[in-house]
């Protein structure tokens, strides 16, 4: 008997094969946009977590410029110089772990050369902490170390491209290069998840780089990053380091331009609500095309039991039950709507899956995926949505008159 049932089932959808074929599409279609909505979200947010990628997440970096504000009887347009010391009262004054440091640009990219090999790279004077804050793998040598920065050696630790375009595939560790002139000894070589920009840099001591440009203890940007990963901790530390520098330098406090403070937590929480929001609006997107869908569904089983109006009511006439009427509706819409919107999902996982090789260098849209798990569940979902979609059109059956409907006939 219920192999019969779902033999007849298939034989009414066949006999409408337009009608059938309409109906499903407008369920795949559902389940496809959605399944694409979800994994272009996903590509999107990885995208934008990926732009935090170069910095430790609850790091805070400060940055000194010119003052926008009168204060203390100055006048605006004064340029404020950080130094040492206020790397070393942060540290004080701050829950601050052991990873901070100073930045010191050598501005420009220099003349790098090793023998007859030279090309121009970014030079930085940093801290031994910048390591940690810069997500800095070390892959040959070492890092900096403090014995560097106190007896000021003219050493360095570059970057994998440097180490390629002035050394081949030779260790470079132990040898020297000539920036600007001067002679360093390579001490390591890194990686960083930042890019080639960031592969392309070479970092010496900062107390050397204050020594060969003649300015001791200027620092360009001050970075550290916190104990904790809280939220609220983070802004705290942001707005007392703001306060404290301000303090130190005779600026206002409001003054952004003077002291410009950057919390990477702060803002990647900023990033992420955004998301947030994304992915609820393509929840409410994928689900409407989905309802769409089953209302569709609706419809057409409506106009299918009136269709089919003689044939409930003989089927009532000899014996029938309003159980098996309302299942036979019922098994209808469900076998359409779950072989409709199942077909949708896997071609929309594909689409994903498909656009995640092909643009694999797009930074906006990164490793774009869908949750198989929730797809799934998505898919039980319309599955219930189409047995709903059939109730009625099934309840409408069941309250056929066989006389009434024999006389239609």
């Amino acid at each position: 008997m219920l192999l019969e049932r779902w033999v007849e089932i298939l034989s009414v959808l066949e006999h409408n094969r337009l009608r059938t074929l309409l109906t499903a599409l407008s369920v795949a279609w559902g389940m496809f946009m959605l399944a694409l909505l979800l994994g272009a979200g996903r590509g999107l947010e990885n995208g934008a977590a990926w732009e935090f990628r170069h910095a430790a997440v609850a790091s805070i970096w400060v940055h000194a410029g010119q003052t926008s504000i009168p204060y203390a009887g100055r006048k605006p347009g004064r340029e404020v110089k950080l130094r040492n010391e206020d790397l070393e009262a942060l540290g004080r004054d701050i829950a601050v772990s052991e990873h901070r440091s100073g930045r010191y640009y050598f501005w420009g990219n220099f003349q790098v050369r090793r023998g007859s090999q030279h090309s121009g790279f970014e030079v930085h004077g940093v801290h031994p902490g910048y390591q940690y804050l810069e997500k800095t793998e070390i892959v040959r040598g070492r890092f900096l170390n403090d014995a560097d920065l106190a007896e000021t050696r003219k050493v360095c630790v570059i970057g994998t491209e440097v180490r390629k375009t002035l050394f081949g595939d030779n260790d470079p560790i132990g040898h020297s290069i000539q920036i600007r002139g001067l002679v360093y000894l390579v001490v390591g070589e890194f990686e960083d998840v930042g890019g080639e920009a960031e592969l392309r840099q070479i970092y010496v001591p900062i107390t050397t780089a204050q020594l060969v440009y003649h300015d001791p203890r200027r620092i360009h940007v001050l970075a550290f990053d916190l104990k904790s990963k809280d939220l609220d901790a983070s802004r705290q530390a942001s707005e007392r380091a703001s306060r404290l520098l301000a303090a130190r330098h005779q600026v206002s406090a409001q003054d952004r331009r003077a002291i410009r403070v950057w919390n990477n937590l702060e803002e990647f929480h900023k990033v992420t609500r955004v998301f947030g929001w994304i992915r609820a609006f393509v929840w409410l997107v994928g689900l409407g095309t989905l309802l769409a869908g089953v209302v569709g569904v609706s419809n057409i089983m409506l106009i299918a039991v009136a269709e089919r109006t003689r044939e409930i009511g003989i089927r009532r006439a000899v014996g029938a039950t309003s159980g098996s009427v309302v299942g036979m509706i019922l098994a209808e819409s469900v076998l359409l709507t779950a072989l409709s919107g199942y077909a949708g999902l896997l071609a929309g996982v594909g689409a994903v899956e498909l656009a995640a090789r092909l643009f694999q260098d797009l930074p906006f849209l990164r490793e774009p995926s869908v949750d198989i798990g929730v797809m799934l569940a998505a898919g039980a979902l319309v599955v219930v949505a189409g047995a709903l979609a059939g109730l009625f059109p099934a309840l409408r059956a069941v309250h056929v008159d066989p006389v009434v409907a024999l006389r239609r006939g």
